[in-house]
């Protein structure tokens, strides 16, 4: 008996239209990001969702409620599910981060496993923290489907985990994008296979994603 997960990264939200890094910061959407949620509902409009989850962050909350829209699901809060924390740097600008703490350029790039933001949470922590969360969450609705509205990092941490198997290859792993669905589908021994990874056909062209990784933004000014 298959238990399948889809798994939700938030629509546009502030922090992604201003470059800057919002982490636990609780962000709200942008415009676009609702338009993206609109499209976001059609997709999920003719998937039978037995429970919805959320991050507690209002970006990932909105997400969700899109999610769960057209069935009138009750959205649940889970707060392992939130996005990782970036202490000191939460709210700089991506390219006020890489002045500020040089060293954190090259981390991110190169070592993402280890970025270890001042005052903040590590990503192996968070590695751990989503990918218990997650499967906990799987384990608990056992031959259901179930929706889960997360965040960028988190979302390439569990990734990272059910595919690669182990943090250091994290830099393996894609991003996924704005409102963008992945499906997990579990077996009765909990053993995950990865049906899709960042999806997102539900979006027109004007409304995809134009990126919002430290790296991406970092690459766009330099243009």
């Amino acid at each position: 008996m298959e238990t399948v997960v889809f798994i939700v990264r938030h629509c546009e939200a502030m922090g992604n239209k201003s470059g800057t890094f919002q982490g636990s910061i609780d962000s709200d959407i942008t415009d676009i990001g609702a338009r993206q949620l609109d499209f976001l509902a059609e997709r999920f409009a003719d998937i039978k969702l037995d429970k919805v989850y959320s991050s507690p962050l209002l970006r990932a909350y909105k997400t969700a409620e899109a999610v769960g829209r057209a069935q009138g699901l009750p959205i649940v809060k889970y707060d392992p599910l939130t996005e990782i924390d970036g202490g000191d740097i939460e709210g700089m600008t991506y390219a006020d981060i890489y002045t500020t703490y040089p060293e954190i350029e090259e981390t991110w790039t190169y070592a993402p496993h280890n970025f270890a933001p001042p005052k903040g949470e590590s990503m192996r922590d968070a590695y751990e923290r989503i990918s218990k969360a997650v499967f906990t969450l799987a384990k608990e609705n056992k031959g259901k489907t179930i929706a889960i509205a997360s965040h960028g990092a988190v979302i390439r941490c569990l990734l990272c985990a059910v595919t690669e198997g182990d943090i250091e290859r994290l830099n393996n792993v894609t991003w996924c994008d704005n409102t963008s669905v992945t499906k997990l589908v579990f077996d009765d021994d909990m053993n995950c296979s990865v049906e899709f990874i960042n999806d997102t056909t539900h979006l027109p062209d004007e409304y995809l994603p134009s990126g919002s990784r430290i790296a991406s933004y970092i690459q766009r000014e330099e243009k």
